[in-house]
């Protein structure tokens, strides 16, 4: 509760759609970075996402709920089954998905797991169990109640552990909601992402045919 007021209480969870502007790094297993450049980021909620990585937008992802695709130079193309499905799959175990839609959902349980210093922060460690297995644990700081990382713990069809952590910073206001303008991702240790937003904006009203096909194709044919 501490932590869904201090991030904007009822405008957070009112949130409809946001549209961001960001730098994006990503990172290859020696560390060396992959990929850099600049991404717009367009969020429909509670599911839906369009991700331009160009200035022109002409490499897009767009996942539409329970469907997906993807733009390039050749043309438009559905994504897989399986890429779909673990968008999916991360999408119950994202932050804001969790303080936003998950909180009373039936099976899911909430347990105090102590307290610790993290990144020179004292903070209060939550976990979040489901019926389904998953656990995520959530470090709350305990000065601004600001969630500053969930740590993700799952294991693979042989019972090998695997654990990613989001770490989030730099709290900004933004329309009277709180957001973190940096977000670390690390996967086993290693880090594979950082993004550095520029600039949101809010409940702008997007056009829901951003997050389908048509909007790609159109773009395509231009």
């Amino acid at each position: 509760d501490q932590a869904i007021e201090a991030l904007g209480g009822p405008m957070y969870l009112r949130l409809r759609d946001s549209d961001c502007t960001a730098k994006f790094a990503g990172f290859e297993r020696s560390g060396e970075i992959g990929g850099l450049g600049e991404v717009r980021v367009l969020r429909q909620l509670p599911d839906k996402n369009r991700t331009e990585y160009d200035k022109r937008g002409d490499i897009v992802t767009v996942y539409g709920g329970d469907k997906g695709w993807t733009l390039d130079r050749s043309g438009v193309e559905e994504m897989p089954d399986s890429e779909i499905a673990a968008y999916q799959e991360q999408l119950k175990n994202d932050a804001h998905y969790i303080l936003r839609y998950r909180l009373n959902e039936p099976g899911l349980v909430l347990r105090y797991s102590g307290t610790e210093v993290v990144d020179l922060k004292q903070v209060d460690w939550i976990e979040v169990s489901d019926k389904e297995q998953r656990n995520v644990r959530i470090a709350v700081d305990r000065s601004s109640h600001f969630p500053v990382r969930f740590v993700v713990t799952t294991r693979d069809s042989e019972g090998a552990r695997a654990e990613a952590i989001t770490v989030y910073s730099n709290y900004r206001p933004v329309n009277g909601i709180q957001m973190a303008f940096q977000v670390s991702r690390f996967r086993n240790g290693q880090q594979i992402s950082q993004v550095f937003y520029n600039a949101c904006k809010y409940n702008t009203g997007l056009a829901d045919d951003l997050f389908s096909r048509v909007s790609l194709d159109k773009h395509f044919k231009k």
